[in-house]
């Protein structure tokens, strides 16, 4: 059996697998609990054994990965991740040039306005400007919402049949945050609805006050690939809702790769 320098017998395929897994379980549980977190429960929401975490979390450190931020031994993402992070937004086109239209869209009209993709089945606000009104917005760059809470969700199935979304969607993604459930029949019908128009609009599925306004940023494959979209008060007249509508499909073609 071969050794490392240090004497070591290298880790089977199986383990370093198993290893890598569990970094990016690690990464997932950091990214949605949002804060730092002590490496004691950072293994108990991993449910996995303290000493492997520890030894993990050490290695990652080293790595510059991730970072203990206080005394407590706290532990978040580290400089390494938000550099990755910026390679990726210097190079990725669309986010790039989404970025930037969302920031323009923001500061021409007041409104919150959000750059949105799918990630693990999931919609996610890739980046967002919020507006200026004194009725602020909910809202969070990284944060991930269950599709049928959303109007971009909606868009973003839409080169789905009705089998492969019943089947990419659980039922408790269906139960919006009031307790009521968005039926299977009238989310598909929503989804078609939202392909033949070209854009989408919810008004009440996240909270009871807001309306979701999306278009489609469509890739080279065809499909949509992003939305983007505006956030605004749900008693927000109809002349200024179509007014928002046009400025999100002018912006969608001109970002997409394949305008439709």
């Amino acid at each position: 059996m071969t050794k490392d320098a240090a004497g070591t017998p290298p880790a089977k395929a199986g383990e370093r697998e198993r290893g890598i897994d569990r970094v990016l379980q690690l990464f997932e549980y950091l990214h949605h609990h949002r804060q730092p977190i002590r490496i004691g429960a950072l293994a108990k929401g991993l449910n996995a054994p303290r000493s492997t975490i520890y030894n993990l979390v050490n290695a990652l450190v080293e790595g510059g990965l991730l970072e203990i931020v206080d005394d407590e031994g706290r532990v978040f993402f580290g400089k390494t991740i938000y550099l990755y992070g910026s390679h990726y937004m210097r190079e990725n086109e669309l986010v790039r040039r989404g970025r930037e239209a969302v920031d323009r869209l923001s500061r021409e009209t007041g409104e919150t306005a959000e750059l949105c993709m799918l990630q693990n089945g999931r919609y996610t606000i890739i980046h967002m400007c919020q507006g200026d009104r004194t009725f602020r917005i909910s809202s969070a760059i990284g944060l991930q919402i269950p599709i049928p809470w959303t109007a971009s969700g909606r868009l973003l199935l839409a080169h789905l049949d009705a089998d492969e979304i019943r089947t990419l969607i659980r039922d408790e993604d269906r139960v919006l945050p009031d307790g009521r459930e968005v039926e299977t029949e009238e989310f598909l019908s929503s989804v078609a609805e939202a392909r033949r128009n070209g854009y989408c609009t919810t008004v009440g599925l996240i909270d009871a006050f807001t309306m979701c306004i999306a278009a489609p940023i469509y890739g080279a494959s065809g499909k949509v690939e992003a939305t983007i979209c505006f956030v605004v008060p749900k008693e927000t007249p109809e002349a200024r809702t179509k007014e928002l509508i046009a400025l999100l499909l002018q912006t969608g073609r001109a970002l997409s790769v394949r305008p439709e």
